[in-house]
């Protein structure tokens, strides 16, 4: 593959990575704004969803699946 492609998957590699991080923090803005009663659960909405986030995190795979799928460009293989 050329450095183009690698440089292309590598872009949307960065918006896939920077859209799941807009999603976790609409979600925890969500649950601290509208369901969080008092701050004991403000804290624990606040900080909960960004923990679960990480550990639940997609790995290259299924980010490879979604970039193939929206953009056509296939994960650059090492030769």
């Amino acid at each position: 593959m050329s450095d183009n492609t690698h440089e292309k998957y590598a872009y949307y590699t960065k918006i896939a990575w920077a859209i799941y991080s807009a999603i976790t923090l609409i979600i925890i803005a969500i649950l601290v704004l509208f369901v969080a009663q008092d701050n004991e659960e403000r804290f624990f909405y606040s900080i909960m969803p960004a923990a679960a986030a990480y550990v639940l995190r997609p790995m290259n795979k299924p980010f490879s699946k979604l970039i193939y799928k929206f953009t056509g460009l296939s994960y650059p293989e090492d030769k």
